[in-house]
């Protein structure tokens, strides 16, 4: 190792690097990968950039959605969804004491990390497990998914895969109204409802893929989005039609068109993980994968005092920021 690549690999310095917010929306974060693309961070509402300079000419930044504490003068962030990460710029792995946080005016920062390579800070939380099936490993799905993939086939559906802004008009409503399906079956959370103007931007991004399976009869019965950021192609968003669930085809559009788009990119596809760990749909995606990994998050407090007044008395439910738990 020569001395420029040791000196890229040294952990910042214990003096404490400076963190500012800068209200650009994001911009100052925007990288190829679909997570911290324009595209994404419109989507989201990102609102600021977290900046952390080293005296070195080194940096991390980290688009973040800043919002107020209900009832407070104060204001806490949060990484837009999926895994944004930051942009390294020659800084990574940052301890969070090695930071002077006073600039930013926050009370909590919680981050959502990427799930392969290098991280944002040091020392992140462990979260649910997450599954990939890489093309450069053997790949063996389970004989039903193999069986019930064929007898799709057979039947005739039919699975496509385009750039998603070569998809059709008729194919990315198709998407939006099983994916909308979806939601209302599974009760899903109203923040997973997104507008039409969110899927919008979706379709806008260069980096996004659109895969579409069909019933015999032509209509839609499965649709999902795949997207790429960090090196990983990720299931990001999909569903199935009511009338099809029986025939599984999503089994075909994912299993079959989005790992074969990622073997095409030489990408490991990123299948996610489970809600809970340990639950059905963890169990399901991990009888599929080759390779596994773990979400991380950052859980900053930037000003201890006023982050234990707003906290107090709202007990321990493992929920960061505590001010913000569901019940409180």
């Amino acid at each position: 190792m020569n001395h420029t690549e040791a000196a890229r690999l040294t952990s910042p310095s214990l003096k404490p690097c400076r963190a500012v917010l800068i209200p650009d929306e994001g911009m100052s974060a925007l990288s190829e990968d679909y997570f911290r693309s324009a595209h994404h961070l419109r989507a989201e509402g990102a609102t600021h950039t977290l900046v952390i300079e080293d005296g070195a000419g080194r940096a991390l930044r980290v688009p973040l959605i800043v919002r107020p504490i209900d009832g407070t003068p104060y204001h806490d962030a949060i990484s837009p969804y999926g895994y944004p990460g930051g942009r390294l710029d020659g800084l990574n792995d940052v301890p969070k004491d090695a930071v002077d946080w006073t600039d930013t005016g926050l009370v909590s920062l919680f981050v959502r990390d990427r799930v392969v390579g290098p991280q944002c800070f040091a020392g992140g939380t462990e979260r649910n497990a997450v599954f990939f099936i890489d093309p450069r490993l053997p790949i063996e799905f389970q004989a039903e998914a193999r069986r019930q993939m064929r007898r799709n086939t057979r039947l005739g559906f039919v699975s496509t895969c385009v750039p998603m802004r070569e998809a059709s008009h008729e194919e990315r409503e198709g998407f939006k109204d099983v994916y909308r399906q979806t939601m209302v079956r599974d009760g899903a959370q109203s923040r997973y409802f997104f507008s039409d103007a969110y899927f919008e931007e979706l379709f806008s991004s260069p980096v996004a893929w659109l895969a579409t399976t069909r019933a015999p009869d032509g209509h839609i019965a499965s649709s999902g989005v795949g997207v790429t950021s960090d090196g990983v192609l990720h299931y990001y968003l999909g569903g199935t039609a009511d009338a099809d669930l029986a025939r599984s085809p999503a089994k075909n559009t994912v299993f079959g068109a989005l790992v074969e788009l990622g073997t095409q990119l030489g990408l490991p596809f990123h299948l996610g993980g489970g809600v809970k760990p340990g639950d059905g749909l963890e169990q399901f995606k991990r009888s599929f994968s080759n390779a596994s990994s773990h979400l991380h998050t950052h859980e900053v407090i930037c000003e201890p005092t006023v982050y234990a007044r707003l906290s107090e008395g709202r007990g321990d439910k493992g929920f960061f920021p505590a001010y913000r738990a569901p019940g409180n």
